[in-house]
């Protein structure tokens, strides 16, 4: 058992364990399903883990208005310099809405893009629709959002379905929008629960990505443009990409014990950390 479960740890090791045995247990009907299958599978395993899960931080922090706050206001820093009052945005993932809800109050129309009924519940605004989705389809006419958004989804998706999404999202966007992801760097994971018992994510993170492999996924998709963003202390900064995959390329060669000591290093952890944006 990783030695970061008795330094990091927020919860008591039996509530650790109980969430880890039961959505390994779903993740994995989700990695041996066919493609057809897990379309609706998506919906039905996050429904069944948040209600046998009652402590999960994603509900448990629903309740935290301090920490959502803080949360959403980083994310809206970031992505306000991509929208206007005309704007069309569409978070994918929403989790509990709080973020869509804040940019309803700075856009003509959000669309909150979900697998999961029981996360989502809440009032939300007149211009902000929650669409419930099969994990990989966008339900939205192509060529409708000028800003889509999506933080920590990507690595729940199956592999097979990774590409298509982005391949949808693709599609929905306007000429000129941009799609903005932010994903784990698998670099320094695990990142989900499995994160305090095992070395690879076989939680509900079905595959973490490294940023060349994000890149990678969104060129063979079309986008005109893909670039790296990292903030330190509070602005943005855009780094080349070349830099981020030939340090992720040197850390790949490097035996796991000491590649993830090192990309769990803060200055690197910054850089593994981009935020990664594709222009149409």
């Amino acid at each position: 058992m990783p030695k970061r479960l008795a330094k990091n740890a927020e919860r008591p090791l039996w509530q650790l364990r109980e969430q880890y045995e039961i959505e390994k247990s779903l993740a994995n009907r989700l990695r041996s399903a066919g493609q057809a299958e897990r379309r609706p599978l998506y919906t039905s395993v996050y429904d069944e883990l948040y209600r046998r899960v009652p402590h999960h931080p994603q509900l448990t922090r629903k309740a935290d208005k301090t920490v959502q706050l803080e949360s959403v206001s980083k994310q809206v820093a970031f992505l306000r310099q991509f929208l206007s009052g005309s704007s069309i945005f569409m978070e994918i993932g929403p989790g509990d809405c709080r973020l869509s809800v804040e940019i309803a109050g700075m856009v003509e129309k959000v669309y909150a893009v979900d697998v999961s009924h029981e996360i989502t519940k809440r009032t939300l605004p007149r211009n902000c629709e929650l669409i419930i989705s099969d994990g990989c389809n966008i339900p939205l006419p192509n060529q409708k959002v000028n800003v889509a958004y999506s933080n920590h989804l990507m690595e729940h998706l199956h592999p097979d379905d990774a590409i298509n999404q982005v391949r949808n999202i693709y599609d929905v966007l306007a000429d000129g929008g941009v799609y903005v992801c932010i994903t784990p760097n698998r670099l320094n994971g695990p990142h989900d629960i499995s994160q305090y018992f095992d070395e690879v994510a076989s939680g509900f993170h079905l595959k973490e990505y490294t940023i060349t492999e994000l890149t990678g996924i969104f060129r063979a998709t079309g986008f005109r443009k893909v670039s790296a963003h990292i903030s330190v202390k509070g602005p943005f900064l855009e780094i080349p990409l070349g830099l981020i995959t030939w340090l992720e390329a040197v850390l790949i060669q490097l035996p796991f014990a000491l590649s993830n000591r090192i990309a769990r290093w803060l200055p690197v952890k910054l850089l593994l950390a981009a935020r990664v944006v594709g222009v149409k």
